[in-house]
């Protein structure tokens, strides 16, 4: 297994509306927490402390004050010579004069990036969710399995994923086989008739099958750019989708 050749993308321009007044003036990741951290602190923690050195962190909304933070508290911390890259890319209107029109689209208008470095697979995390995860479990669990894409998972009540998660369907060798957006009537995991699968909005992508992916869905009119909504729903019955299930506590931010 080699973490060197994964590209983590952050994405951290959400406008956090339901935490206002504390994202008036500043994104979702930046909001603060505990002191002088910020809510994006987990996933970066989570990916330097998992071996995964080469960070793309995509910011849009009100990002002056995550910048700062990432350029006094993080960026020391990487060093190019030793291959440790951690950049924070605004849109650049490379593909279209537009903002970030979903999760999807916002890595599509970065294929330059992902293209330049050339990596065999590349890791989509938010950057407004606070929670504790060695990526390194998911890269092993994605490589063993030859998986396309792999999501995170983590096992729900039932009750609790209502209405609540979006739910993946998987069969007993952890297969993704179908995805229900908030279902009033979860399916549960194989069995485990009191469980669900709640999807953690995390992806592991085979680089080149994500690439592929990305530029058939710019191609679709009409067509929506969130890779939960969108983009891994028509992947099921094509592609080699896996849900990685994840043991430890995981919390939405917001």
């Amino acid at each position: 297994m080699d973490s060197t050749n994964v590209l983590a993308m952050i994405m951290a321009g959400g406008r956090g509306d339901r935490l206002s007044p504390l994202t008036q003036e500043r994104a979702k990741p930046a909001v603060p927490f505990a002191g002088s951290y910020r809510i994006i602190d987990f996933t970066l923690s989570n990916c330097v402390n998992s071996g995964f050195n080469n960070i793309c962190v995509l910011t849009q909304y009100k990002s002056l004050s995550m910048d700062r933070h990432i350029d006094l508290l993080w960026k020391p911390l990487f060093h190019c010579d030793r291959g440790q890259k951690l950049q924070v890319i605004p849109p650049q209107s490379r593909v279209v004069e537009a903002w970030y029109r979903g999760t999807a689209d916002a890595v599509y208008q970065n294929l330059y990036t992902i293209e330049n470095e050339s990596p065999k697979d590349v890791l989509v995390l938010a950057g407004d969710h606070i929670y504790s995860m060695d990526y390194r479990k998911m890269l092993r669990f994605h490589q063993a399995h030859q998986a396309d894409v792999t999501v995170g998972a983590i096992e729900v009540p039932v009750q609790e994923a209502a209405g609540q998660f979006g739910v993946l369907q998987v069969d007993r060798d952890q297969k993704v086989v179908g995805f229900q957006e908030k279902p009033k009537a979860p399916l549960c995991i194989p069995g485990k008739p009191e469980s669900a699968y709640a999807s953690m909005g995390i992806y592991l992508f085979r680089a080149e099958f994500l690439i592929d992916a990305l530029k058939r869905n710019s191609q679709q009119p009409g067509c929506g750019h969130d890779f939960g909504h969108h983009i891994l729903p028509q992947m099921f019955t094509s592609a080699r989708v896996f849900a990685f299930p994840h043991s430890s506590a995981f919390k939405r931010g917001g």
